[in-house]
């Protein structure tokens, strides 16, 4: 489970530095068609924010569906989710308390002896 974890986060990184590259790129598109477009540096500023706005939607979207691909991948392992992991973790927690107030009483009793109906005179 923790190498298909792993793979999953080194698909993500790799996404997300494909997807900066790929914006690094643009940029550096942008430049080249603006001299040679002839544009203002305000119609460079404009197109640029306009650019950069649409390739962040869809960067968002790429996101987004990379992640429901891992929620669905991740649902065939009928892995517990981190809500159901931290309950069991509350109910341990007071079953280990519960247990050690119950030893603890125990170990304070005084030790009877002799067994049941056993005892002295």
């Amino acid at each position: 489970m923790t190498e298909l974890r792993e793979r999953f986060k080194v698909a993500w990184s790799q996404a997300l530095v494909g997807l900066d590259a790929a914006e690094q790129e643009a940029e550096k598109v942008i430049g080249k068609i603006a001299d040679a477009a002839g544009f203002t540096p305000d119609d460079v500023r404009r197109h640029a924010r306009e650019f950069a706005e649409r390739l962040h939607a869809q960067r968002k979207e790429i996101e987004k569906t990379i992640d429901d691909a891992v929620k669905r991948a991740t649902s065939r392992f009928k892995l517990p989710s981190r809500e159901e992991i931290d309950s069991l973790r509350q109910r341990v927690d007071a079953i280990t308390s519960r247990v050690d107030e119950l030893t603890k009483a125990r170990a304070e009793r005084p030790e009877t002896t002799g067994g049941p109906g056993g005892g002295g005179a």
